[in-house]
Formats: C-alpha cells, sequence, structure tokens
C-alpha cells in the first residue's frame, strides 16, 4: 500500500546531449505553465565547482529563473557517491514538497537514477584498511589492470563500469574481498522505494542524431572557453587523480599531455571528448532501456516539443493530484 505521505517526484533523465535541460526550461519556466518546480540535478559532474561549461551546468540565466540543486557543491578532489546524491536528493524532495512545489530530479548519470528510484543494495560497509590496500594497488598498476581483473570475477559489473572509473572498479573489488560475491549479486528489484510516488520520463533520440548533438555540443563548449577552463583547473593544482578531473571533457587532456595538461594539443583533445561522449551517450541509452515501467518520449521531432511538453506536464499535474487525494 502507498503512503499516505508519499512525494511526488518527476525523474525526467536521458543521454548526454538529447536536450533534457531544453526541455526543463520549456516545462518549468514557461509563464502559462501552473507547474512550480525545483530541479535536483542528477549529475556526477555538476556538482563540481569552477566546471561549468564541461559539465555543461544549465545557463545562469536559467539559474536565476528555476532553482536548482546539487550544483557546484564539491570541490574537484571530493568524492560525491551514490549514496551522498540519494541521500541529498531524499532531502531536498521532503524540503521541496514541504513549500508546495514539485521536486523534478533531471540528469544523467545512470546510477544515480537507478538508486534513487529502486533504492542502494545492502552490500559489506566500506572497510577503511581494504580500501586503503585497494587504492594503493590502483596507483601502482592502473585502472585498467584492476578492471581486468574484475572481468575475471565478475563480468556483469565490469561491463557497467567504465574502465576509468576507479572509484566503482575499487568498491567492486572491495565487495568481492569483503564478501566472496561479485558485487553484481546484490543488484536490485526494480521495485521502487517506499515514500516517494515518481513519474520517471526517459529521453531519447535516435543514435545518428543524439552523436550529431553531441559533436554539436563539444564545438560549443570550446568556443565558450573549455580550453581556459582546464587550464585554470590546473592552475589550481588539479591533477589526474582528483574525482572531478575523471569525468569526459577534463580527463583527455591528462591522457593526451600528463606532464603538462594545459598544453594537451586541442585538436586532439576536441576529438577524443567527441569520441568519449558518444561512447558514453551509447552506454547511457542501453543502461537506461533496463528500467521498466518509464514513459519513453522520441525527442528527434523538433515540432513534437510543445506536445512533448504538454504531455509531461500533464503527467506531473496528474502524479500531484493523486498525491493530494490520498491524502
Amino acid at each position: 500500500m502507498i503512503s499516505t505521505h508519499t512525494i511526488p517526484v518527476a525523474v525526467i533523465f536521458g543521454a548526454t546531449a538529447c536536450g533534457k535541460t531544453a526541455l526543463a526550461a520549456h516545462l518549468f519556466t514557461s509563464p502559462v505553465n501552473s507547474i512550480k518546480a525545483e530541479i535536483i540535478s542528477a549529475d556526477s559532474v555538476q556538482v563540481y565547482r569552477d566546471m561549468p561549461i564541461g559539465s555543461a551546468q544549465p545557463p545562469q540565466e536559467l539559474l536565476d529563473t528555476l532553482p536548482h540543486h546539487l550544483i557546484g557543491i564539491c570541490d574537484p578532489s571530493e568524492e560525491f557517491s551514490v549514496a551522498d546524491f540519494v541521500r541529498s536528493a531524499d532531502e531536498l524532495c521532503k524540503d521541496i514538497a514541504s513549500r508546495g512545489k514539485l521536486p523534478v530530479v533531471l540528469g544523467g548519470t545512470a546510477f544515480y537514477i537507478k538508486h534513487f528510484m529502486y533504492g542502494m543494495p545492502v552490500t559489506p560497509q566500506a572497510d577503511p584498511v581494504l580500501r586503503a590496500q585497494l587504492q594503493e594497488r590502483m596507483q601502482r598498476i592502473g585502472a585498467a589492470a584492476m578492471h581486468a581483473e574484475l572481468v575475471s570475477f565478475d563480468p556483469a559489473s565490469a561491463a557497467k563500469i567504465h574502465i576509468h572509473d576507479e572509484y566503482r572498479i575499487i568498491r567492486a573489488h572491495e565487495v568481492y574481498c569483503a564478501s566472496g560475491r561479485p558485487l553484481s549479486s546484490f543488484e536490485l528489484s526494480y521495485r521502487y522505494r517506499e515514500g516517494f510516488r515518481f513519474c520517471p520520463i526517459c529521453l531519447d533520440r535516435p543514435r545518428d542524431e543524439l552523436y550529431r548533438r553531441i559533436e554539436a555540443r563539444v564545438d560549443e563548449m570550446f568556443a565558450q572557453g573549455l580550453q581556459q577552463e582546464i587550464a585554470q583547473l590546473v592552475s589550481q593544482g588539479c591533477t589526474a587523480e582528483y574525482p572531478a578531473m575523471k569525468a569526459i571533457g577534463y580527463r583527455e587532456v591528462f591522457e593526451l599531455s600528463p606532464d603538462a595538461p594545459a598544453a594537451a594539443p586541442l585538436d586532439a583533445v576536441k576529438d577524443l571528448i567527441k569520441r568519449n561522449s558518444k561512447r558514453y551517450a551509447k552506454r547511457q541509452q542501453t543502461f537506461f532501456q533496463s528500467f521498466p515501467n518509464v514513459l519513453r518520449i522520441d525527442m528527434s521531432d523538433p515540432k513534437s516539443e510543445q506536445q512533448v511538453a504538454e504531455i509531461v506536464c500533464q503527467l506531473c499535474k496528474d502524479q500531484l493530484t493523486k498525491a493530494r487525494l490520498s491524502v
């Protein structure tokens, strides 16, 4: 039975460059739209400060108009885990709903979206000693070697974890060492968490169109000053070991020019970011296809944007109405 205190939450997600931010602006800043909402960013790169261009943060004029949360809250040297996100999003949903607004979780970080809706798996707690040993080993042999080891004892997790995602590679090793079980054996059932009334909406585009949008977006990032943003971060002391610098759009300079990342060749950096972004978008689309009971919207026809907005607005209104009726 659904609790009478469930909080309605719109969860809008999709691959990078599919149009999430533009749609949210259309939905929640239009003068004719009666839904008052606040955005909870589900983006593992936008949480970091001083990285607005490479993380594709919403433009300042939108941030001034539509309240956003979990953007620019961490130093590039800090970790912001899935558990951190779920805990923060839970608190924000309660706060936003208490003020009579609709919480909207918006983003493309698949693990954030998945665990926010379906909960966290019950895995062994982190062991500081074991974690330190694995981190030391990561420094010694590298992410690629530890990812290859992960393939041998947990191929299901290895298929979902990127070869550069040192945090999740270490966590998968940690769980296996602590429990003798692969991390994938702790998989969740796709049952929504209690206390929320989710309205999940997946935005999609044909892959060739998505790739064209990625190309255009990367070009626009460099036109806005991404090269200068990276140089500033490096001058502030950011290194390849910082969690934020492992993100697409930043790690490429360290891969191409480890000793002088700010001097990495521009064209090569741009091409590598485009390639990595396309591969990431493909993985996102595949991952999101596994979510059941989700409204999937094809964003490929620009003429349908208004119709899409109306559908999404009606869904959100229905969620709010149901919540009121359940009280």
